[in-house]
């Protein structure tokens, strides 16, 4: 397969004013650019990583609700940082997002720093969203060069580079940079963003006959769209099997914590162990942790399966609703699974007066719903949201 044209010599300042035009006449209405203040474009940034932009409005409008300001974003906890990010999956940002607002409100005075270079250098920020705040915020013509970006520009260009090495984005930044309108930054970038989501789409064909530089593109006058981008095919995921447990006892759930580190670190989830178990497995167990008088106010449930997918992982799971009579009961079969993690220190059963057991919490449902945020992967098994 030879290169039709490649980056370094097409010209790409001549889609600038083509793009800047029909972006201003096309713009999406996001809440985000009614009023695009450094905070608003960068927690709208971060949220989009990985995130649809219909999927991303509501949280969006319910996480500056509760943190409107830099400060408060830094200040506080963490359960209530994870609950406003439940369903967005991917942590990591969040709790980055907090470190950075940290920074800023210790080393920068509460604001964004109005500099590209600053802005790289807190935490969770690379040059995509470094751009993004400092072009669409403050005006300065920078780059912001992502995926959707990549592939515009390697279409037009008509080039085969591999647009997941880091040669090449790094060269796309230096040429983007280079163009970026100093009086149109922010609709330069921006307008970049609205081309590659509804019209140079990634999936599909594109929609060319609607694109304002279609006339510049050598994808287009070459019928190659559905070959560019360039990219290695991804590796398989590892599958993982897992049987989950959601423990009841009196309306309340029990909920365990992850290992600080690895994937989910150091969130809560519903109690699970590695492997596929049946309901005669799962009934040995309850035998395990129970007097025999007991086994009969057990009430066993199966919950089906369900799958959840990771960047790099798919969880295949089974789940299990056990009702409780005696929270003593729950406990112990509690104080039994802690044996499958392996982040456990401390094997034994807490105090009597405490609801607590070494990395796990029994907590009434309505808590668990309100206050406590769990992944996404264990949607199927929320049943206590119908819990009466």
């Amino acid at each position: 397969m030879n290169t039709i044209d490649d980056s370094k010599s097409y010209e790409y300042g001549e889609i600038v004013p083509y793009l800047v035009d029909w972006y201003e006449a096309n713009a999406r209405i996001l809440p985000w650019r009614l009023e695009p203040e450094p905070y608003h474009v960068w927690i709208s940034e971060i949220m989009l990583q990985q995130t649809r932009v219909e999927a991303v409005r509501g949280y969006y409008d319910r996480f500056l609700t509760a943190l409107p300001t830099i400060e408060d974003l830094a200040n506080a906890s963490e359960d209530v940082l994870l609950k406003l990010w439940e369903g967005l999956g991917y942590y990591t940002r969040v709790r980055n997002l907090q470190k950075a607002a940290k920074v800023v409100v210790n080393e920068y005075g509460g604001s964004l720093p109005a500099s590209y270079k600053e802005l790289l250098k807190l935490p969770g920020i690379g040059s995509y969203t470094a751009g993004a705040i400092a072009s669409i915020a403050y005006g300065i013509p920078v780059s912001a060069i992502d995926g959707n970006v990549l592939r515009i520009a390697k279409r037009l260009a008509g080039s085969f580079d591999d647009i997941t090495k880091a040669s090449v984005k790094k060269q796309l930044e230096i040429d983007f940079t280079a163009i970026t309108p100093k009086n149109a930054a922010g609709a330069f970038n921006q307008s970049l963003m609205d081309l590659g989501a509804t019209i140079c789409i990634p999936n599909g064909r594109p929609l060319c006959e609607k694109c304002p530089v279609m006339h510049l593109c050598m994808a287009f006058k070459k019928d190659l769209q559905s070959q560019i981008p360039v990219k290695p095919k991804k590796k398989g995921r590892r599958i993982e099997e897992k049987t989950v447990f959601v423990l009841e006892y009196d309306g309340k759930i029990v909920l365990h914590k992850r290992p600080n580190k690895g994937l989910l670190a150091g969130l809560w989830e519903l109690p699970n162990i590695e492997g596929k178990s049946s309901i005669d497995k799962v009934q040995d167990m309850l035998k395990l942790s129970s007097v025999k008088k007991e086994i009969a106010d057990i009430e066993l449930t199966s919950l089906g399966e369900a799958k959840h997918i990771f960047s790099h992982v798919e969880w295949h799971m089974t789940g299990f609703h056990i009702k409780y009579k005696d929270s003593e009961q729950m406990k112990r079969f509690c104080g039994q699974l802690m044996q499958d993690y392996s982040a456990v220190v401390d094997n034994s059963l807490l105090k009597e007066d405490s609801n607590l057991l070494e990395n796990y919490l029994i907590i009434p449902y309505e808590e668990v719903i309100e206050s406590y945020a769990l992944p996404s992967a264990f949607e199927g098994y929320k049943i206590w949201k119908n819990i009466k």
